[in-house]
């Protein structure tokens, strides 16, 4: 299990794509943090999504992250909020799992 480095030229698209790779679940992104309304746009960067005032940056996220850690750290870091669902992506993974539990 490899960790998953994220940045600002991540597209949205390759995020999902990447997380699925790594852990075996699957990712929603949103435009806001609280995860309601807008998903984003698959062809869209982190940064361009970016919340004002988000820092951005670089984000390594390993498997034995909660995940309720990883959406709380990622939406403090780009001001993007995004859940965790099981691998077929019908219903989402408890946030007392490991990410890699949850694509289990």
């Amino acid at each position: 299990m490899a960790d998953l480095k994220i940045n600002g030229r991540t597209t949205v698209r390759k995020l999902k794509a990447d997380f699925k790779a790594a852990f075996g679940s699957s990712l929603r992104v949103y435009m806001n943090p609280s995860c309601k309304g807008k998903m984003a746009d698959d062809a869209a960067t982190l940064a361009s999504i970016r919340a004002e005032g988000a820092k951005g940056g670089e984000l390594t996220v390993g498997g034995n992250k909660t995940v309720g850690k990883f959406e709380t750290e990622f939406a403090e870091a780009w001001g993007i909020g995004v859940q965790v669902a099981n691998a077929d992506d019908t219903k989402l993974a408890d946030n007392s799992v490991t990410l890699v539990a949850a694509g289990k």
